[in-house]
């Protein structure tokens, strides 16, 4: 299963981004997803996570990020979605989406987002 992300860039503070993560496999009814990001010299940090839809769909965010970011799912197109709005330079990073399916873990190479004026 290969992950691949898109949509980062360069964008202002306040500004806002859509990133988006294709999966080479169908997205299933049991799979779980989510993002994860890393700042140079800082650890990598969960932000966004979305259950299964077998399991309810639920999702959950870092507190950094709750209330401007939101993750989604389209499972007919095979991808998932991470809209970030009022972006600051603390949300710079490069940011990975990972997927949960059939008991594995699988993760993308990530795609820069950068906030800066």
């Amino acid at each position: 299963v290969q992950l691949v992300e898109s949509g980062g860039g360069l964008v202002q503070p306040g500004g806002s981004l859509k990133l988006s993560c294709t999966a080479s496999t169908t997205i299933s009814a049991t799979d779980a997803m989510g993002w994860y990001r890393q700042a140079p010299g800082k650890q990598r940090e969960l932000v966004a996570t979305l259950g299964s839809f077998a399991s309810g769909g639920d999702k959950n965010y870092a507190p950094s990020v709750k209330g401007r970011f939101t993750i989604s799912r389209d499972n007919e197109e095979n991808t998932m979605a991470l809209e970030m709005n009022s972006l600051n330079v603390e949300d710079a990073a490069v940011y990975y989406c990972y997927l949960h399916h059939e008991g594995r873990y699988y993760w993308g190479r990530g795609t820069q987002v950068t906030v800066a004026s």
